[in-house]
């Protein structure tokens, strides 16, 4: 079986994403022993995403891939975005969430989109994958599932947020699990069989 480091120990994201890559080895940061923590000082998704992956691949020499995303609401011009995990100036869910509820008090367009970019190291070449989920942000939380902004996000066609939403159809509709399956089907039709 192929193995494949996530960069990541984030168990939500690694649960999420493991059930989508079967037939691959997912490792953590964990698994191999990194432990260091990598600065995301860039203000794009895939620079980020990049940075993290390169910084892993020189690490491990393994496969690697690394996920930047964040949620992107219209009325706050974009914003949390590129800063979605540190957005109320540390990396607080809640304070986080609380933040977007508040700067949306008011409002009357709640429209928002989660983004979300692969980048893959594959054998030393870089590839990215892209994955976006519209939806609306709602005034309070409901659900306790998933994590981040996910109990405030109705993701559109729904009528539960993110975190009401069972984790099989949260993977088809999401950012992350769009970006994932993108992915997925490159790795399987590379030439090189798994």
């Amino acid at each position: 079986m192929q193995q494949l480091v996530i960069a990541s120990n984030n168990e939500h994201k690694i649960g999420e994403i493991k059930a989508m890559t079967e037939g691959i080895e997912l490792l953590s940061l964990k698994d191999i022993g990194f432990s260091q923590d990598i600065p995301e000082p860039f203000h794009t998704f895939e620079e980020n995403a990049l940075a993290k992956a390169s910084a892993i691949y020189q690490f491990s020499g393994k496969n690697v891939f690394a996920d930047d995303s964040g949620l992107c609401v219209n009325a706050l011009h974009g914003a949390p975005g590129v800063d979605s995990a540190h957005y109320s100036g540390e990396r607080d869910d809640e304070k986080n969430l609380q933040k977007v509820l508040q700067g949306l008090t008011g409002a009357e367009d709640r429209s928002a989109f989660y983004k979300a970019v692969i980048c893959l190291v594959w054998d030393g070449e870089v590839y990215y994958f892209e994955g976006i989920c519209e939806g609306e942000i709602i005034t309070g939380k409901r659900g306790d599932s998933g994590f981040g902004y996910d109990p405030i996000f109705i993701p559109a066609g729904y009528d539960k947020t993110f975190a009401e939403l069972p984790l099989n159809i949260k993977n088809q509709v999401s950012h992350r699990g769009k970006a994932v399956m993108k992915m997925v089907e490159f790795l399987f039709n590379k030439e090189k069989p798994l």
